[in-house]
């Protein structure tokens, strides 16, 4: 889970791909650093989200079957809000009893 800002976005084949600033981390199990590219399995805009806007992202990491891809994958059902301060406190306090 992390507060991002969307800088591009570009259709790769059947996927869309946003590069993402990763303003602030909550939680991961994965290393984030400040620049991402996250993807998304699909070109119908699913989920809706702008260039320029910020946004609260719960991700997954994806790594292939063969252990050579490994990239950040929001699914087109996937929690993407528009970031405001609420989001940003329900976030922070669902950390402390996760």
């Amino acid at each position: 889970v992390f507060q991002g800002r969307i800088l591009a976005q570009r259709l790769v084949g059947r996927e869309t791909r946003y590069e993402v600033e990763v303003k602030t981390p909550y939680r991961h199990r994965f290393p984030l650093v400040r620049r991402e590219y996250v993807w998304v399995p699909n070109t119908c805009g699913c989920p809706q989200l702008q260039e320029g806007g910020e946004y609260l992202l719960m991700a997954q990491r994806h790594v292939n079957h063969e252990h050579t891809l490994n990239r950040i994958l929001l699914q087109d059902n996937a929690y993407a809000r528009p970031w405001t301060p609420r989001e940003d406190r329900l976030v922070r306090e669902a950390a402390r009893h996760c």
